[in-house]
């Protein structure tokens, strides 16, 4: 079974004790949608050796997070509105990112992820995605059940053939959202293939990747084994997991 490594958050449990944490549907989604082993990662390059850690892992899954990418990882000033950020998680994610994609290791990025995948390849971030002008409000109720954060709630228009086109097999899709911030420049090679109706990207991969190197701005991982968007990429991410496993490198990527 491939091994796929779900990189983690630094989190003070109680307010004071320190833990690193997974949200338990990145880790249902990757077992039972994916078919892997999952394997929660934690958010410290001093506790991680990447060599190491890739040699473990077939795969890996950049989940979201509370904490923001911190904004000097693209060359601009840190303001009140970038949020709270988690300064070990850049550290790593953002190496891992650009060792995978250069070697071809499949990685699937997931609404921080989808950020860190961006900046990782040279790219950056609004701080605050509702205050753009004609922009709207991406984050999720502050009140409410988990069903109704995590409900869908707008359209992706995906380009015609392109990547997630042809791995979705339609042209628009509906997601949830649940994100503030989003991308402002996009990283080199990095192809937006997907757009929300005010034009905020929501879908990216990875130009010339020689493996699976796709990225997501919403939360696949609610009831993936469900969602007939989010099952189909779990699938796919874990067939590249696997290929990866046997040795195998899947198919260099190609736009429309």
């Amino acid at each position: 079974m491939a091994v796929v490594g779900i990189i983690g958050n630094s989190y003070l449990m109680n307010d004071q004790y320190p833990v690193h944490v997974g949200g338990q549907m990145n880790s249902w989604a990757v077992r039972h949608v994916a078919g892997a082993l999952p394997l929660i990662v934690p958010s410290c390059p001093d506790l991680v050796d990447l060599a190491e850690l890739r040699r473990a892992c077939d795969g890996f899954v950049f989940t979201g997070g509370r904490a923001n990418v911190h904004p000097e990882e693209y060359g601009e000033d840190e303001t009140p509105a970038h949020g709270t950020f988690d300064r070990s998680r850049d550290r790593l994610a953002l190496r891992l990112i650009r060792e995978c994609v250069a070697e071809g290791q499949p990685i699937l990025a997931i609404c921080r992820g989808f950020q860190e995948l961006n900046v990782a390849m040279g790219g950056s971030l609004y701080p605050e995605i509702r205050e753009l002008p004609g922009r709207m409000n991406h984050r999720m109720p502050p009140d409410g059940t988990i069903e109704q954060k995590f409900e869908l709630r707008h359209e992706v228009t995906l380009t015609e053939g392109g990547v997630f086109h042809r791995l979705f097999g339609k042209p628009k899709v509906m997601t949830n959202t649940l994100h503030g911030q989003g991308i402002k420049a996009k990283g080199e090679r990095i192809v937006i293939d997907g757009h929300a109706p005010d034009g905020t990207p929501e879908a990216i991969y990875v130009e010339g990747a020689p493996g699976f190197a796709l990225g997501v701005q919403w939360h696949p991982e609610y009831k993936a084994d469900q969602d007939p968007v989010s099952k189909p990429l779990f699938e796919a991410f874990g067939d590249a997991a696997r290929s990866w496993a046997k040795g195998d490198r899947p198919a260099r990527l190609k736009s429309a």
